[in-house]
């Protein structure tokens, strides 16, 4: 129930500020802006999460078409549904941009990898490492099967593992190290 008294709270802050910036209060327009861009900028982190790069550019460009199109807004309907149409279509261009840059910008040499090595050494080199690995104690093997093998966040990590987020890190961190002495007594 929170939640909705939440959503409401906001959409009623937003609709007031943005409506007095309409009507000639700059001040209040301004906090609307600022109000505005930090929600934005959790709206497209949450979804951008692999692209953190994009994020305050999204931010910026939605921002940029709540201006230009403010006198589009209809006083009576949502002020949130209609910057959520706003933001969305900037997130579904900046997927169509890079949908049609990663398509101009496919790699010629991805066909050579097929001669860059062979089975035997990959598999050879799995198993090494799983040996090396299979050393280490399991608050240190784990996060990095996890993060580095398994490519899994930290949260999702400490998620799997119970550990916490600062364990995975430290587990890590320390794991790794121990590796690097365990391969230089090898070698």
């Amino acid at each position: 129930m929170t939640r909705i008294a939440d959503v409401t709270a906001t959409e009623n802050e937003l609709h007031g500020l943005f409506v007095a910036g309409l009507d000639g209060d700059g001040a209040a327009y301004h906090r609307f802006l600022q109000r505005l861009a930090s929600l934005l900028r959790g709206y497209f982190r949450r979804r951008l999460q692999q692209l953190p790069d994009e994020v305050e550019d999204l931010v910026q460009e939605t921002l940029m078409a709540v201006h230009a199109q403010r006198q589009t807004y209809r006083r009576g309907e949502p002020l949130t549904a209609w910057v959520h149409a706003l933001a969305r279509y900037k997130l579904v261009d900046l997927w169509r941009r890079r949908a049609r840059h990663e398509a101009f910008n496919d790699p010629l040499d991805d066909e050579l990898e097929v001669f860059a090595r062979s089975d035997s050494e990959e598999g050879e080199a799995r198993r090494d490492l799983g040996r090396l690995l299979e050393q280490l104690p399991d608050h240190q093997r784990l996060p990095i099967q996890h993060t580095k093998l398994e490519g899994l966040s930290v949260a999702e990590a400490a998620r799997l593992t119970g550990m916490s987020e600062s364990a995975v890190k430290v587990g890590v961190h320390r794991g790794i190290k121990a590796l690097a002495r365990q391969w230089k007594g090898q070698a």
